[in-house]
């Protein structure tokens, strides 16, 4: 019987199913796994390769099967897609993991440890209570239209509306049921606020702390928040052979239309880490908002940019050179130093 090489591993919450192949691909085995069994079953099979998509969990099973002596590697779901053949079940998946990593040119996921997705999960906390504040904030503002008061945009004019609620005017033309449901809304918001501003002091505090992170804080646009989050969040930057490969992890390049040598190029692709993509175009967002107010140095690429094309095309186009400086710099080790503009 033929030697066991590769098994893709189809995970779930409670059934798995392994499909094992031989160094020629042929199929050795296709199983159907309880997650109590499932350890043990790999701890019974000589060391070999053990492919997985890089879904929920996926880190956590990639962890305990490299304990057991195997080489693991994680698949992005996208690229195993086209190895499903017709239909869609777990063994037919499993086969699909396993076909996909035999692949000479397929891409993998660096497997993250416990501490990078702890450091991770601080910016995914912030970003969930950032996100239920401006859900409440809305609320709270849509509801007070309803009886005719319009509060100003922006999370500092809403908080103001805890003292004026209380004032006669306000609390008169309110029905005494609606008070008291705005009463517990800015309440909520008081304590989201505080919350928020507890993790900005945390991810404050780690960003001092780590090389790294300091680093990157020399680059304009980028401060703590991004700095931590490109930390925490991004692989290894030996992963990427350039700068230009990093920025289209982070879905900043134009996406491609490109066929018989005519080379299209279409709209920025979205297709990678949207929350460091995010961070990015926010810093960038902020830079071009000054040189747009106080002026670019005088020569510099922004100044030529803001002069010949629109806002928000530089915008983006200044968060892709943003994420090529980082990938610079992280593979140099070297603080960032501002461009000489060329004498005229």
């Amino acid at each position: 019987m033929s030697e066991v090489i590769i098994i893709g591993l189809d995970i779930a919450k409670h059934v798995f199913h392994a499909h094992g192949a031989d160094g020629k691909g042929r199929a050795i085995f296709s199983k159907r796994i309880s997650r109590g069994k499932l350890l043990d079953f790999f701890a019974a099979q000589p060391s070999c390769t053990v492919a997985l998509e890089a879904c929920g969990g996926a880190h956590h099973w990639a962890r305990q099967l490299t304990q057991l002596g195997h080489e693991v590697r994680l698949i992005p779901p996208a690229y195993v897609k086209p190895f499903v053949k017709r239909q869609k079940n777990d063994a037919i998946d499993a086969e699909a993991i396993c076909e996909a990593a035999q692949r000479p040119s397929m891409r993998f996921v660096a497997v993250k440890s416990e501490q990078q997705q702890a450091a991770g999960l601080v910016f995914r906390t912030r970003d969930l209570l950032v996100r239920q504040r401006t859900q409440l904030i809305n609320a709270i503002r849509g509801h007070l239209t309803e009886y005719g008061w319009v509060a100003p945009k922006g999370p500092s004019h809403v908080t103001m509306l805890t003292d004026l609620i209380e004032e006669e005017e306000m609390a008169s033309s309110l029905p005494k049921a609606a008070h008291a449901m705005f009463r517990l809304m800015l309440d909520l918001l008081t304590d989201l606020n505080g919350k928020v501003a507890d993790l900005d002091q945390e991810i404050a505090r780690r960003a001092r702390e780590d090389e790294v992170s300091r680093r990157l804080m020399t680059v304009p646009g980028i401060g703590p928040i991004s700095a931590t989050a490109i930390a925490a969040l991004a692989p290894p930057i030996e992963t990427f052979a350039k700068g230009r490969d990093f920025a289209a992890w982070l879905g900043l390049t134009p996406l491609q239309r490109s066929t018989g040598g005519k080379q299209k190029l279409g709209a920025t692709s979205k297709m990678g880490e949207r929350t460091l993509r995010r961070l990015l175009i926010i810093g960038s967002s902020a830079v071009v908002q000054q040189a747009s107010k106080r002026g670019a140095p005088r020569g510099s690429w922004l100044e030529q940019m803001l002069a010949r094309k629109p806002r928000m095309l530089v915008t983006v186009a200044l968060a892709n050179k943003m994420a090529r400086i980082v990938w610079a710099l992280l593979v140099k080790q070297e603080n960032y130093r501002a461009p000489v503009a060329a004498m005229a």
